[in-house]
């Protein structure tokens, strides 16, 4: 067993439980430019408009939201927050988290949510654990009132870190299991990307090499493929074909049918479907080599650049930027750098 393959096998089981990957907060320069992007084109369901936020959620989603839209003077992202399975799970993260380092702090100010405790790890990513939410009436098979592709629900997160290798662990200790990842061949095996779950698809949160740590992109489900396709020709006629950045395609990793959009304030985002199941408790992680081209689209078309080189910012606790570093890998050349 290579040193790689030893460090995804791992597994933890803590004593507490988080169930999901939840909400994201993304800061946005320009928010009536970033509510026609999500409402008007994509269609997500407006739960609650604040002077300065915009609360979003997916058609079937049954809590007061999934996608924060908040005014700020930079785009940036405010954090990434995980649902837990009970409030007391929150008092024994506090503890655990708080152990290794990470600099922590209980937050209860967020519209419809109970109190939370937010987290800055040691990677720099800004994240935050909750239990209670306000439930809202699932518009699942409201039909008649579908717009967009339609978005049903957030289903992942993926951030730029300078080196995978210490991601993964960290997340592995919170629960995480590794479904998939992609390593260099030869004795000096690098992981560039790692997929890690909680709920039992592909992945809640995963880990690629990159300038970071940044947010690379949001994950929003779609329930088929053709509905990813109904996106980008809604899109086209719209008059914001510009917005595409990559695909539609087909995974590799994760098998998932994509495509990759750009919104007015330059966050990612990915229309993603038709990955597959992970719950059963012998599943092993999926290797990929670096050298497969069909890892990273099945059918062997190439990212662009931007892909690789461009993320979201991270805000930190203290309201500043988190400062990134540059990879110690770069996937397009295999060159070590």
């Amino acid at each position: 067993m290579t040193t790689a393959e030893a460090l995804v096998r791992h597994v933890v089981r803590p004593e507490f439980d988080i169930v999901r990957v939840h909400h994201v907060e993304l800061l946005v320069p320009d928010l009536e430019a970033s509510a026609t992007f999500y409402v008007d084109l994509l269609g997500l369901v407006v739960t609650e408009r604040t002077s300065d936020a915009l609360y979003l959620r997916g058609w079937e989603e049954h809590h007061h939201h999934s996608l924060v839209l908040r005014e700020a003077a930079e785009a940036g992202v405010g954090h990434v927050a995980f649902l837990v399975r009970e409030d007391d799970d929150l008092d024994r993260l506090e503890v655990v988290l708080a152990a290794r380092g990470d600099v922590t702090t209980w937050v209860d100010d967020e519209r419809g949510q109970g109190r939370a405790l937010r987290a800055q790890d040691s990677l720099g990513c800004p994240i935050e654990f909750f239990h209670s939410m306000d439930r809202v009436e699932s518009q699942m098979q409201r039909f008649d009132l579908h717009r967009g592709a339609p978005v049903m629900r957030l289903d992942h997160v993926n951030f730029h870190v300078p080196r995978p290798e210490d991601a993964i662990p960290l997340w592995q200790e919170l629960g995480f299991r590794c479904s998939e990842y992609i390593s260099t061949e030869g004795p000096d095996e690098r992981i560039t990307g790692a997929w890690l779950h909680r709920k039992p698809n592909v992945h809640d949160v995963a880990f690629t090499a990159g300038r970071g740590p940044r947010l690379h992109h949001t994950g929003l489900w779609v329930a088929e493929t053709v509905a990813v396709l109904r996106a980008c020709d809604q899109l086209a006629a719209a008059g914001h074909s510009a917005a595409i950045e990559r695909g539609p395609g087909r995974h590799g990793v994760s098998n998932a049918f994509f495509v990759y959009l750009r919104d007015p304030a330059g966050h990612r985002i990915e229309l993603y479907t038709s990955d597959y199941y992970t719950g059963d408790p012998d599943q092993t992680p999926l290797r990929w080599s670096l050298d497969d081209p069909r890892c990273r689209t099945f059918w062997g078309t190439r990212a662009p650049d931007s892909w690789y080189e461009e993320s979201s910012t991270l805000v930190g606790l203290d309201g500043k930027a988190v400062p990134i570093v540059d990879s110690t890998v770069d996937e397009r050349s295999e060159i070590m750098v």
